[in-house]
């Protein structure tokens, strides 16, 4: 990816990080309406969910910042995993909100409180839900353009509170018609539960992430298919190693070509197969280390850690 497209790319996440900022911001303020109106602990849940998107919105923006930043002396590969720390920090929040959330539902469970003006309070969280769900499946949708983990994760996460709002409107319509106020509550805590869950798996990915995870099977099936054609003609290939650093892709592998063939005839050769693969995978960065099949000594780095 050159250095202009680069930017291009940087400027335009940075523009959906805004319009994720601008919808938390709306979202509380709604939402804390409704909780005010309602007194509906699982209407303080939600508002609460809210206040962690508005967090992790501006750490999205902040993280995809020093990703776009170009390789330098001290990061030589990029600053692409910056955008891991946001999903990772995300995903700590959305945990630490949801047991936040449980915290306050037990206290409210042990001395139940009457629930107020149930139907304009759930107007508000139907408005912010409304927002939610048109800018998560925005953010969705670019994350997977742009392959931004991060942008990917806070829209992922807007969309799990379009369905805990659902879940929180339908509670409080139920609180109503049976009386049992201890129901709100309980609504409150398996919220907090379906939030730790959307946490958890944001870590996970994180972790993955940050443990250099191969890439997806698609994207290495893509891989093996160009190297299958060349194999067809004698050539060999071994060591293929991949990995996932935030949006951008890395693929290593060892080319065998006979033992007779000039330097000029293998750097072609590579510089072949190098432009099919990023040809077919989008921000991928192609090395490839030459071998000869005549050679025992080929033979002894297929490992990570090579023979002696």
């Amino acid at each position: 990816m050159t250095k202009s497209k680069k930017n291009r790319q940087s400027h335009s996440l940075t523009n959906y990080a805004w319009l994720s900022i601008c919808a938390a911001v709306i979202t509380i303020v709604f939402k804390s309406i409704g909780f005010y109106l309602t007194d509906s602990i699982s209407f303080f849940s939600d508002a609460l969910e809210s206040s962690v998107n508005l967090v992790a919105a501006v750490m999205t923006m902040m993280m995809l910042i020093v990703a776009a930043k170009p390789p330098d002396e001290d990061h030589s590969y990029g600053h692409d995993k910056a955008e891991y720390f946001s999903s990772g920090v995300e995903g700590v929040l959305i945990i630490v909100a949801a047991l936040s959330i449980v915290y306050v539902a037990v206290k409210r469970l042990i001395d139940p409180q009457p629930l107020m003006q149930i139907g304009i309070g759930s107007v508000f969280l139907i408005i912010a839900s409304l927002v939610n769900f048109f800018v998560g499946n925005i953010l969705i949708r670019a994350g997977k353009e742009y392959e931004s983990i991060a942008l990917e994760a806070d829209g992922r996460h807007l969309m799990t509170d379009v369905w805990t709002s659902v879940g929180v409107i339908v509670g409080v319509f139920a609180v109503s018609m049976t009386g049992w106020q201890r129901l709100d509550p309980i609504i409150a805590i398996l919220v907090a539960i379906n939030i730790i869950s959307t946490g958890w798996s944001l870590l996970k990915r994180t972790i993955a992430g940050l443990m250099d995870v191969a890439l997806p099977e698609k994207d290495i099936g893509v891989i093996e298919d160009i190297l299958e054609s060349y194999k067809a003609t004698g050539l060999e290939f071994h060591a293929l190693r991949t990995r996932q650093a935030g949006s951008r892709k890395f693929v290593t592998m060892h080319v065998l070509v006979p033992g007779d063939w000039t330097v000029h005839e293998g750097h072609q050769l590579l510089e072949k197969i190098e432009g099919e693969i990023r040809r077919d995978l989008s921000n991928v960065v192609v090395l490839t280390h030459l071998e000869s099949l005549d050679d025992q000594t080929s033979w002894h780095d297929v490992s990570l850690d090579r023979e002696s």
